[in-house]
């Protein structure tokens, strides 16, 4: 058996702090800032997912601008909370509430049909919300979509259409799609999209993080010509609440590093408001961003396969019931 001594703990634990500073300055100073002073005034924003994390402060940020923001949330009490928050923050009191379930489809529907009877215009709509399920087993809406899938993918693939004339009349305007880094690990099994075959919760997230591409691709190029733009990003490594229903043995010390490493909702809301706003990606459609900058060789290369984003599509038209609209 080795013992170490009184110097050699002393050393490890020193190398053990050099590298936690070390780590933390980097994240630090690898944080990126939207330093758009563009005004939003006149235009119309809608911002799923938008009464907490990166949502509220993409929503907060458009209310800042003058713009009129609807936050498109499930929780009626959370939504009119954070809505009252955005106005006295911002001093903007065009700020309302839609209430929405994404894994429903009759919810999405029933939403859209609201909004287009109601709003004149749609300038910028941000696809955020997620749904991770951590830990949860498998579990079905009474549609037959999985509910992974089906709020990370499913329901804003037809809100999205659903909305598209009204964008298509407000152009230019701008679609902001909310993946992530893990889209590396996922990948489109067809046998397999709505888990008839298998079902990992963590796999089901990272599948559906990189459908969410797919569809910002071949939705980008479905928009040519028409003064609508897609463009999908990485928020980078935010702290939010997305893992809450983790066993607290893990989630305790898992956000506690989080908290230490990891960015602020606010940090992590930059991407999003930058694509939403920034005349620099005015012109800019079907692209990957990270830290406000494309970054296509960092997204899975599976993403970059138009045939398999093509026939994504046509399922999820058929799985959505969007195809029987046409």
């Amino acid at each position: 058996m080795v013992f170490w001594g009184p110097g050699q703990v002393v050393a490890i634990l020193l190398v053990i702090i050099v590298i936690l500073v070390s780590a933390w300055m980097y994240f630090r100073l690898t944080l990126v800032k939207c330093d758009s002073t563009a005004d939003m005034k006149g235009k119309t924003t809608i911002v799923t997912g938008a009464n907490s994390g990166i949502g509220f402060y993409t929503a907060l940020d458009f209310a800042k601008r003058n713009a009129r923001v609807i936050l498109a949330c499930r929780d009626k009490g959370k939504a009119e909370s954070a809505r009252q928050e955005i106005v006295s923050l911002s001093e903007n009191s065009n700020v309302a509430v839609g209430i929405v379930d994404l894994c429903s489809m009759k919810s999405v529907r029933d939403f859209a049909n609201k909004i287009l009877s109601e709003e004149s215009r749609l300038d910028v709509l941000v696809n955020n919300a997620g749904v991770v399920a951590t830990g949860k087993p498998k579990e079905m809406t009474d549609e037959g979509l999985e509910v992974i899938f089906a709020g990370n993918y499913f329901g804003p693939f037809l809100l999205t259409n659903l909305l598209l004339d009204l964008m298509k009349k407000s152009a230019p305007s701008r679609i902001v799609n909310v993946s992530s880094v893990v889209n590396k690990f996922g990948s489109i099994d067809f046998e397999n999209l709505n888990a008839e075959k298998s079902y990992q919760f963590q796999n089901r997230y990272f599948d559906s993080k990189l459908a969410q591409i797919l569809f910002t691709r071949e939705l980008a190029q479905r928009l040519e010509g028409t003064g609508v733009t897609a463009n999908v990003l990485h928020p980078g490594s935010v702290a939010t609440n997305l893992l809450r229903n983790l066993f607290f043995l893990i989630r305790v010390p898992v956000e506690f590093f989080i908290k230490l490493f990891c960015r602020t909702a606010e940090e992590g809301a930059q991407t999003s408001i930058f694509l939403s706003v920034s005349e620099e990606v005015a012109e800019i459609s079907g692209k990957y961003f990270i830290d406000c900058d494309v970054r296509e060789s960092e997204a899975n290369p599976q993403s970059r396969d138009m045939g398999v984003a093509k026939k994504l599509w046509e399922v999820s038209e058929r799985l959505t019931g969007l195809s029987s609209d046409n």
